[in-house]
């Protein structure tokens, strides 16, 4: 990943409302949110609103599809991944128990699903 575009993520992320739009887009992970029921979780009007999700569209944080007349937005956590991947890459200076602690609270919340085939 190339430092403009991680620039460009974390600036769309420098804003409260739009930080609070890529959480709220997290929790909903992976079924995503119509646009309008963004807008009123968050008390935005919904002009405001299509700005911030323009922002965080354009810096590959979120991710928009259509289905019938709603527009669905969802998390890019793969964007997300590379972002803090680069911010980590040389983390440690080849110390990791420097990085462990950082490592742990990263990890997510819940465990991962098993596969139906084991």
């Amino acid at each position: 990943m190339e430092s403009e575009n991680v620039i460009l993520a974390l600036a769309a992320l420098a804003q409260s409302t739009r930080l609070d739009v890529f959480r709220l887009l997290v929790k909903h992970e992976p079924d995503g949110m119509p646009a309008g029921d963004i807008a009123r979780e968050l008390a935005v009007p919904h002009n405001t609103m299509s700005s911030h999700l323009g922002i965080l569209s354009r810096a590959g944080l979120v991710r928009s599809e259509r289905r019938s007349r709603s527009i669905i937005y969802r998390a890019d956590l793969i964007r997300l991944r590379e972002v803090m991947t680069f911010l980590l890459r040389d983390c440690c200076g080849g110390h990791p128990d420097v990085c462990a602690p950082l490592l742990d609270v990263m990890t997510p919340c819940c465990p991962a699903k098993e596969s139906a085939d084991g």
